[in-house]
């Protein structure tokens, strides 16, 4: 466990970490859907996100040229409606573009705010350039610098996304602090040589037993807490 006097900048993952995405996906979808009941939301839920999931794969494994989320999003949104009989063009445009519209969890913009007023903080999402940049304002997620993984022309966990928050960081990744709500993303961090902090979510990555990451909250104002109390 490291020191919180040794971190001088905080780094957050933005999708399912400070936003709902789940949530805001569900909700778009059966908007888009409106005679789904539960399960068939669900269900068409589980497409959107294998689609996404299974196609940023295949750019890691350099089988498919990097595409930006709001490419993949579209195609995840195509796919919905092929399932739900959605035809629509409208709708599905909207609905293509709903991870630009998630709501941010209850302590997010508060627990960004008094983390700011004593690190650096940067957004590093894979979310593309453009889709970021309307999701921050639409959150109301106010950080000293946004990055997209779309930089790197790649995807977390691969190593290129977290150098980007390392050079910006401008300092050792041992002093740099990485925060999400998935240990698969907390993982790669590491593997970056950065600090890691996993907040729980609904709907994140939980940490296995073998993880050995450097602080575990139940939620981020604890983290926030435990970070400015000295």
């Amino acid at each position: 466990m490291a020191d919180a006097w040794e971190i001088e900048v905080v780094v957050f993952d933005v999708l399912g970490t400070m936003v709902d995405e789940p949530g805001g996906l569900r909700a778009a979808i059966r908007d888009a859907v409106p005679a789904a009941d539960d399960a068939s939301v669900d269900q068409l839920l589980t497409v959107w996100q294998e689609h996404v999931e299974h196609e940023q794969q295949r750019i890691e494994e350099h089988s498919r040229a990097y595409a930006n989320t709001e490419i993949i999003d579209r195609e995840a949104a195509q796919r919905v409606a092929d399932c739900a009989g959605l035809t629509d063009p409208v709708a599905i445009e909207r609905l293509a573009t709903a991870s630009q519209r998630l709501k941010p969890w209850d302590d997010s913009v508060a627990g960004l705010a008094a983390l700011a007023r004593r690190f650096p903080v940067l957004g590093l999402s894979n979310a593309s350039r453009a889709a970021l940049l309307r999701l921050n304002a639409h959150a109301g997620l106010r950080w000293h610098q946004a990055l997209s993984a779309e930089d790197a022309l790649a995807y977390k966990p691969a190593p290129e996304v977290y150098q980007l928050a390392v050079d910006a960081a401008g300092c050792p990744p041992e002093r740099v602090l990485m925060v999400a709500a998935h240990a698969w993303d907390l993982r790669g961090a590491q593997a970056a040589g950065m600090r890691t902090a996993y907040v729980q979510r609904p709907g994140g990555d939980p940490p296995k037993r073998t993880d050995t990451f450097d602080w575990r909250s139940d939620s981020l104002d604890e983290l926030v807490a435990t970070l400015t109390a000295t």
